[in-house]
């Protein structure tokens, strides 16, 4: 398990992380969110020993994050960390060797993972020939050639396109089955939800939300409801407690301010005409972020 208590860092005056605590169990998916200067990055680079707490503790099952447990960890950054004039292999064997792996185990797992993700041909290329999308994939592949016990992942799907935004999220997903631990950070709320049932919000440094996702929704006051058909909207307007009324397509999107508004605006749908749809949702991870951080994640 990682532990993360009570950890706060100082850039001379500057308060960068304030009394940040948090676990992560083997197998779980844990999402770390906040804009940008919230103080992910400065937590990422304390968690694998980068960075010295000013005070506070990370452990990895129980045992201090120094360069005995480093092996066991993978970093996929946000910023692209590839040596471009390195073939795939060489890369390959550059950040293996320095995570303990001996040359046969690399190039034996860098065949796996490259035919697993379709670019076995790329396997001689140098990184700057290929795209960005084919860049991103290698720095995945590097970052869990040593099957880490911890994993960061920070902006995974940055250049990719829907299907291989899909094969990401099946080795993902695999290896927390395997039981790794993952920490997931990513500018997509839905990516986000789709991932992780525990997260925590940053903002200026400070836990400003966090727990489990299903709790944090249902705990959330404002709900959506979602209506199709003709319905008068005036009305529903005048409704207290109705926030919002927004078309989106051939439905509307009702935001109210708790679930105690729903019957009322139920009744007045009710008397409109070719109604086919009423559904009262929880509100979308992306919805919460910014009412507690005050603004968009990008």
């Amino acid at each position: 398990m990682l532990e993360v208590k009570n950890i706060v860092k100082y850039y001379g005056d500057f308060l960068a992380v304030n009394d940040l605590s948090f676990d992560v169990k083997e197998g779980e998916i844990f999402g770390l969110l906040g804009v940008n200067g919230a103080g992910k990055t400065t937590t990422f680079r304390m968690i694998i020993g980068l960075l010295e707490p000013t005070s506070g503790t990370v452990t990895l099952d129980g045992q201090k994050i120094d360069y005995n447990v480093t092996d066991k960890i993978g970093f996929l950054t946000e910023e692209r960390s590839l040596l471009t004039k390195m073939t795939v292999k060489e890369q390959a064997i550059y950040y293996g060797t320095l995570k303990g792996m001996k040359k046969e185990e690399i190039l034996s797992k860098l065949d796996t993972l490259l035919e697993k993700f379709g670019i076995s041909n790329y396997k001689d290329k140098k990184i700057k020939e290929l795209s960005k999308g084919n860049q991103q994939k290698i720095q995945f592949i590097v970052s869990i050639l040593n099957d880490p016990k911890l994993l960061i992942l920070d902006e995974p799907f940055s250049g990719l396109d829907p299907f291989n935004v899909e094969l990401f999220k099946k080795q993902i997903t695999e290896m927390a089955e395997k039981g790794s631990i993952i920490i997931f950070s990513s500018h997509r709320m839905e990516h986000v939800e789709l991932f992780c049932k525990k997260l925590l919000i940053l903002k200026n440094g400070k836990d400003v939300l966090s727990g489990n996702l299903a709790d944090i929704k249902r705990e959330y006051r404002k709900k959506n409801i979602i209506v199709k058909g003709n319905i008068d909207i005036d009305k529903i307007k005048n409704i207290e407690g109705v926030v919002s009324i927004n078309k989106k397509g051939l439905e509307y999107e009702i935001k109210i301010a708790d679930l105690s508004v729903a019957d009322q605006v139920f009744a007045v749908v009710s008397k409109g005409e070719n109604i086919t749809k009423f559904s009262v949702e929880e509100p979308s991870l992306n919805e919460i972020f910014i009412a507690k951080v005050g603004e968009t994640y990008d």
